[in-house]
């Protein structure tokens, strides 16, 4: 299993300042991930956005950094839901079964194009068909209080629907 830039993910969440994380680089002029990912990715019915995603704060307890759901997130754990974004391969192949969706499209074989509040990872059903297009993806959602991994949300029993 390819955890390297999950776990990536984790120390750049832990690493940053708790007002960065809802930011990104807002503060320097620039949208945050869930911004861009509105002006790329039109809202759909039935669609959770990415803005509703980041509602998430990082506090401090026990001497380290952990996510905050808003409620809006937490009604959301356990359900079906739909997610559209950009696919990010863990796997080598033309079909992936396991992958991460994000806000935005990866620009960097090796970067993560988003913070640990704009990435969900899918375990599909059947696997799906690599595309560099934005894809709509249904599936049993989780919302992740702390994972090893620092993944904040996972999808499984995935298939895509659009």
């Amino acid at each position: 299993m390819m955890r390297a830039p999950i776990v990536l993910s984790l120390a750049l969440f832990a690493a940053v300042p708790a007002q960065a994380l809802n930011t990104g680089v807002a503060a320097q002029g620039l949208p945050s991930a869930a911004e861009y990912a509105s002006g790329i990715l039109p809202e759909r019915a039935g669609v959770v956005s990415w803005k509703t995603l980041s509602r998430v704060e990082p506090i401090k307890k026990d001497g380290k950094l952990i996510p905050s759901f808003s409620a809006e997130i937490i009604g959301l754990d356990r359900t079906d839901v739909k997610v559209q974004g950009f696919m990010i391969p863990l796997d080598i192949g033309d079909k992936q079964k396991r992958f991460l969706l994000s806000a935005v499209p990866p620009h960097c074989q090796f970067c993560l194009p988003a913070g640990p509040d704009e990435i969900v990872e899918v375990e599909a059903r059947t696997p799906v068909a690599y595309t560099f297009d934005p894809i709509v993806i249904s599936g049993r959602f989780s919302v992740l209080q702390d994972d090893s991994s620092g993944i904040l949300y996972r999808m499984t029993g995935a298939v895509r629907v659009d």
